[in-house]
């Protein structure tokens, strides 16, 4: 059974494994060496959990650490939806996805967006399967890699579901 609850500090050092864990079979494969090296060395889902503390939503799968999300800013934008490779294919992002549309509906916004790498077809697939569409394709600095990466830009109509 997939629960979503807030994260906790206990969580932290599992959630930054899961995420360096899941980028790494996402997004490894589309970037340079140098950048896997640094990513891994100095993992940026540390600073970023430790950052957002309670705001990141935490996937659950029978009582274990499955997989985060976040709308780093507070608004419509979801900046993170990460799973662990050993729970991918059981539900767990299209919960993660489910509880930050319901955050943002909240807020007051009748639209969920989000970006993906364009070369990432999982995650790709996974949004297209829950109702997102593509608004935007095209080459974007992503700040976090320190690289230029063709990205995808999707959104949803949150109104009705």
């Amino acid at each position: 059974m997939i629960e979503i609850r807030n994260a906790t500090a206990g969580d932290a050092v599992i959630l930054a494994e899961i995420g360096l864990a899941a980028w790494r079979k996402g997004i490894l494969p589309l970037v340079p060496e140098s950048v896997v090296d640094r990513v891994t060395a100095e993992n940026p889902f540390i600073p970023f959990l430790r950052d957002m503390g309670p705001r990141i939503l935490v996937a659950t799968s029978d009582g274990l650490l499955a997989g985060l999300g976040a709308c780093e800013h507070g608004d419509d934008y979801i900046s993170d939806v990460w799973v662990s490779p050993v729970f991918e294919g059981r539900g767990v992002g299209s919960a993660l996805l489910h509880a930050l549309e319901r955050e943002i509906i909240t807020r007051g916004h009748s639209r969920a967006r989000l970006h993906v790498a364009a070369a990432n077809d999982r995650a790709f697939a996974l949004y297209r399967h829950r109702g997102y569409r593509e608004i935007w394709r095209g080459v974007r600095h992503d700040a976090v890699l320190d690289i230029p990466l063709e990205k995808i830009e999707l959104a949803k109509d949150l109104v009705g579901t």
